[in-house]
C-alpha cells in the first residue's frame, strides 16, 4: 500500500479498524447479567484479523 493514502481510503479502513475492537465492557453484564464473566470480544459485529483477512478497502 501507499504511503501517501487518499482520504477516502483512510476512512475506509478507519472504520474497518473501529469494527474489528472490542464491545464495551458492560454490555456482558447487560446481556448476561451480573455473575456471568463473558468475554467483550464476543459482542463484536465484525472479526476481522489484518493479517488473514482481506478488506477490500
Amino acid at each position: 500500500m501507499a504511503r501517501n493514502k487518499h482520504l477516502s481510503r483512510k476512512l475506509r479502513l478507519a472504520k474497518l479498524g473501529k469494527q474489528t475492537s472490542w464491545a464495551p465492557f458492560w454490555t456482558t453484564e447487560k446481556i448476561y447479567g451480573k455473575g456471568r464473566r463473558v468475554h467483550p470480544g464476543r459482542h463484536t459485529t465484525v472479526k476481522r484479523n489484518w493479517r488473514k483477512n482481506d478488506t477490500k478497502a
